[in-house]
């Protein structure tokens, strides 16, 4: 017995007037089909007023062709973005998804249909506000809107992108209002849900796993948190919270180590009390919500005199966040040492910018006037001309030696070890 005949294969057989008949008998039978067909051919110019046209005749109540109408205009807005087209369907698709939530609100949704276009309608208009973004602030007002009232639930990350840093702003401000005035019941869920994807799209790690540890334990919450932490590479926290999450019965003594190490970092607040209270945190599985209070702490404290600088950078090097570390140094200022120690982790991916930091300890080098610190010194110039190879910079450097040279010229032994380490001088500036 013979299997089913190939359709693609036989359709492929037919000429064009063959297909365009049966295309149109077809259309004629399921009016989504003839929708769609018609819009495509009204909007082959990228006019897509004809799709809003037949918007105006889908909102009637009663219309039996609604369903069939909406998807015909979202498979126009789709079809016209998937070909790069520079109309701004950004209005339109919104106006689809404003037009099925009323739909469903006056109507229901008896056969789930309804609710299935709305989804998709949110797709579209998320696709739309990225090729053709809109006013940032007005994007969020809307989705905040929509929120609140309920129908359709929008996911912030697909327009994150279209929302950019203001139109973020704008909801976070929004959220934190909102929550600062005790909200209950579904207005608190959704301000808590929105809270919670603001951190995600911005990427604020300590955030998000602060908003996720304060909520009634799950292992669902857990879980994520443990997620989160793990894409974010920190992964001995990961593996505390994770061991927290399946011992629970140690949350009241994990929980009391916690307070005694935060007073002992509020009454003298530093390296040293930061990193126990890292540990005791890690180990309870807060150090998310505890980090983001203790390191503005010691931000404050560093703004008020370098020694205190000193601990903030300490305290973010022994945590492994040496990009933090070299931010809050270049802010606040730190030791020559904590500068090296940073230089050397940072020398790889950012050469130029530790480049003043490596001239400055050649010149303290030198400033000591013994044979060991010259010989130093040199090696840190052999460090810093592979440094301004990489840069594209080696004709500063060049420069830079000939002047250090000749401001140093009667420091024989300086000028023998740079020699030494195989670095050209100047012929002038030598026999100077």
């Amino acid at each position: 017995m013979s299997g089913p005949p190939d359709l693609c294969s036989y359709l492929r057989s037919l000429d064009a007037e063959t297909l365009a008949d049966l295309l149109h008998a077809q259309a004629r039978r399921d009016p989504e089909l003839r929708h769609s067909l018609e819009l495509r051919a009204a909007t082959q110019s990228g006019d897509v007023s004809e799709a809003h046209r037949l918007l105006d005749t889908a909102v009637s109540d009663g219309n039996a062709d609604y369903v069939a109408k909406i998807g015909a205009v979202l498979d126009t807005v789709q079809r016209l973005l998937d070909a790069g087209s520079r109309a701004d369907l950004a209005p339109l698709a919104r106006r689809a998804v404003d037009d099925i939530a009323g739909m469903l609100d006056r109507h229901g949704d008896p056969a789930g249909d309804l609710g299935e276009r709305l989804d998709r309608a949110v797709t579209v208009y998320a696709r739309a506000c990225v090729a053709r973004p809109p006013d940032p602030q007005r994007l969020a007002d809307w989705i905040l809107e929509v929120a609140f009232d309920g129908r359709p639930v929008i996911e912030l990350a697909d327009f994150a992108e279209a929302l950019g840093e203001r139109g973020t702003e704008r909801i976070k401000s929004t959220v934190d209002e909102v929550l600062a005035g005790a909200p209950t019941g579904r207005r608190l869920a959704v301000a808590q849900r929105l809270q919670e994807e603001v951190a995600e799209v911005r990427g604020d790690v300590d955030g998000l796993v602060a908003i996720l540890a304060a909520k009634p334990p799950r292992v669902d919450v857990s879980l994520k948190i443990v997620r989160v932490l793990r894409a974010a590479g920190r992964h001995s926290e990961a593996i505390a919270h994770a061991a927290r999450a399946l011992t629970p019965h140690k949350t009241e003594p994990a929980g009391a180590a916690v307070a005694l190490r935060r007073k002992e970092f509020d009454d003298e607040p530093g390296a040293g009390t930061y990193a126990a209270l890292r540990m005791a945190a890690i180990d309870a599985g807060v150090w998310s919500a505890q980090r983001v209070s203790a390191v503005a702490r010691l931000r404050e404290r560093a703004a008020e005199n370098a020694e205190n600088a000193e601990e903030l950078v300490r305290a973010l090097l022994a945590e492994e966040r040496p990009d933090e570390a070299w931010r809050a140094c270049q802010r606040f200022g730190g030791s020559d040492a904590a500068r090296l120690e940073l230089a050397a982790a940072r020398e790889t991916t950012h050469p130029d910018e530790v480049i003043p930091v490596y001239r400055h300890q050649v010149e303290q080098l030198i400033e000591q006037k013994d044979a060991h610190a010259y010989r130093e010194a040199a090696k840190q110039l052999k460090k810093l001309r592979t440094l301004h190879k990489r840069t594209g910079t080696a004709e500063e450097f060049t420069g830079y030696v000939a002047e250090l040279v000749n401001v140093h010229r009667r420091k024989t032994r300086l000028v023998a070890e740079i020699r030494a380490a195989r670095i050209a001088l100047p012929k002038a500036k030598a026999q100077a």
